[in-house]
């Protein structure tokens, strides 16, 4: 034997097969639980290096298992499978135990049982988990080796190995996370409690049920020593428990959206990249996609309406992307129709998002060719800076102005099979605007004569321009739903405050009236203190008890990069207290220009959305509300 296994170690993948027949599998199984860590210093072979398994690829917790095996915690098997199905004895939880805690402190003597044996494969594993904490034995000095381990078993041995006790009321913790509560073992409750409160606990499919008497298998436990390794980000979130939090029902419905620009990302510009995006998304299970349309004074789209008031029918390059050629990506082809069609084979929704609203670059056709459409402060400024930007704002309350946007609308609504569009704050004013001669006398002619205040923030003065708005919404919304009854009006406007306050878009009053079908607050904040004071909002929550409220997130700019862990830390808080779904600002920074590499990314955002799901029923939703 001792001369074989000297063969065996310079002998590489041959020497596999060799040890296999001489000894029969079994005895190889056993070979490979024994050196499975010291083979990790000596001459890598095929099967010990092996990280990916043939029996994983999808699976809920796939990235969770090629992790552990990449640091020896877990092997798989000589077939290249992992059999994440199989039940785990107490001897091989034991070995894994060892492996992902090497330094655990020895806090008892002893570890010799009458059914291990000196030579038993495991015994040294067995008599270390013992001495450490982790597994103890049962009555006569038995460790029963060959019996699978339930999943209660499992969790306390974690919890009581890591030293984990409970912090908060045991009854309340069990009863708040789990259905089943009453099925888990007394002597168990604290130890679960403690494994829950340190969010070790993890059950798929429903996170709900504890199952604490099903058979450990080795996907379960590859979950917890993920969780209990600090290996954290390789579980789906929505199968980790968690005390005291509302789990979302994705059966009835999740937001998975993201937003397309053309600002900082080129996936508009030609018809692959459309088709390679909705391929990525519709992989990693998003269900909605919010491509701009209208921005920088041109539509995306081939548009009659723009070409007769600007002068050019569409454009994809934007203007401060000087060494592309502005034609990039029109010729031939229609941006919006590929991304409709494409979308919809892959059950993904589209509702076109009207960027810019009222906005417009200083420089623009449509600023040069209609400056009486433009309003200005009280100084007579018309021009704005947006960061280093030159901006300028039609006029909402003109005639002339309002047909225009309205045009456009209808143009895709009533050109396109779309499933809703999308306005934000631009479809607004910032609040420092309104002080053109026509809104001004249009104020006057409503307040007998009396000018505007000439206090910007003057409470009435705000009221009375962002309740105009609402009035030209309505007729909007009205236009839409002529066209296209099932068309959802989709809103993304910033916070309430934030929006009504510095762009008098008044989203509260609009979702009131029922001028709003679908909300997705943006809420891009890093501090996350900030970002759940957001969501506990009272206009959000009363939003909320009359339609699917989604939660806007940003994945990062150009110059700004988001972390992953605080992507899923928000997306997590969003599901918690129950809102619709999310969406993410914006494409281009998903997996690219991020602060992790793309693969790890894309890795991440699959554990997001692990499985499919359809969208909010948002018409649904409004009937069941009435």
């Amino acid at each position: 034997m001792k001369r074989f296994l000297n063969n065996f170690f310079t002998s590489g993948a041959d020497g596999l097969v060799s040890f296999s027949r001489t000894f029969g599998h079994q005895t190889w199984l056993v070979f490979l639980f024994v050196l499975g860590l010291s083979i990790a210093v000596l001459k890598p072979t095929a099967a010990f290096s092996q990280t990916r398994f043939n029996d994983v690829q999808g699976h809920w917790v796939q990235p969770c298992i090629e992790q552990l095996a990449q640091r020896r915690m877990v092997n798989g098997y000589p077939d290249g499978s992992f059999k994440p199905n199989a039940p785990v004895t107490r001897a091989e939880f034991a070995a894994m135990l060892v492996s992902a805690f090497p330094d655990a402190p020895i806090v008892r003597e002893g570890g010799k049982f009458a059914d291990v044996p000196t030579n038993y494969w495991a015994s040294n594993a067995i008599r270390k988990v013992y001495q450490t904490g982790f597994l103890a034995g049962y009555p006569g000095g038995v460790f029963r080796p060959s019996q699978n381990i339930p999943r209660v078993q499992a969790l306390v041995s974690l919890a009581s190995g890591l030293k984990y006790v409970p912090t908060q009321p045991t009854v309340e913790t069990l009863n708040g996370a789990f259905a089943d509560a009453a099925g888990i073992p007394e002597y168990s409750r604290s130890a679960i409690a403690a494994a829950t409160e340190k969010q070790l606990v993890v059950s798929y499919p429903n996170v709900r049920t504890l199952n604490p008497n099903q058979l450990a298998s080795r996907a379960d436990v590859a979950a917890f020593l993920c969780q209990a390794t600090g290996t954290t980000g390789l579980v789906p979130s929505q199968y980790i428990a968690r005390v005291g939090t509302q789990i979302p029902d994705t059966a009835k419905g999740e937001l998975r959206g993201v937003w397309l620009t053309n600002i900082d990302s080129d996936v508009l510009f030609s018809s692959q990249n459309v088709t390679d995006a909705i391929q990525r998304l519709h992989e990693l299970n998003f269900n909605t996609i919010y491509p701009t349309v209208w921005n920088w004074g041109y539509t995306l789209y081939p548009s009659k309406v723009a070409e007769r008031v600007t002068g050019r029918a569409v454009r994809l390059v934007t203007p401060i992307d000087e060494s592309l050629d502005p034609n990039l990506g029109t010729q031939g082809r229609d941006m919006l129709a590929e991304m409709i069609e494409q979308a919809h084979q892959k059950d993904i929704r589209v509702i076109p998002w009207f960027e810019f609203g009222f906005m417009a670059p200083a420089d623009s056709e449509l600023a040069k060719r209609h400056p009486d459409w433009l309003t200005q402060t009280g100084q007579g400024v018309k021009i704005k800076k947006e960061g280093t930007h030159d901006r300028v704002w039609l006029n909402p309350f003109k005639p002339e102005v309002q047909q225009f946007i309205q045009d456009l609308v209808v143009e895709v609504v009533s050109n396109y099979d779309v499933d809703g569009i999308q306005f934000d704050d631009h479809f607004g004013l910032p609040s420092d605007l309104g002080y053109d001669p026509f809104t001004v006398e249009l104020y006057k002619k409503e307040h007998q004569g009396k000018a505007p205040p000439t206090d910007p923030q003057n409470a009435e003065w705000v009221r009375w321009r962002a309740n105009k708005i609402t009035d030209y919404l309505t007729r909007v919304f009205r236009a839409i739903k002529d066209r296209k009854n099932n068309a959802i009006v989709s809103v993304s406007p910033n916070p309430q405050q934030d929006s009504y306050q510095f762009f008098l878009a008044d989203w509260a009053t609009w979702e009131r009236r029922g001028l709003v079908e679908e909300l997705v607050v943006q809420i891009y904040r890093d501090d996350f203190n900030r970002f759940i004071s957001e969501l506990e909002k009272p206009e959000l929550k009363a939003a909320r008890s009359h339609i699917p409220v989604g939660i806007g997130i940003l994945t990062g700019l150009k110059e700004k990069r988001v972390s992953l862990s605080q992507i899923q830390k928000q997306v997590d808080a969003v599901r918690q207290r129950g809102f619709a779904g999310v969406s993410f600002f914006f494409y281009e920074t998903l997996w690219k220009n991020a602060a992790e590499p793309s693969d790890r990314r894309q890795t991440a955002f699959r554990l997001l959305f692990p499985m499919p799901a359809e969208p909010p029923d948002l018409l649904e939703a409004l009937e069941s509300s009435n």
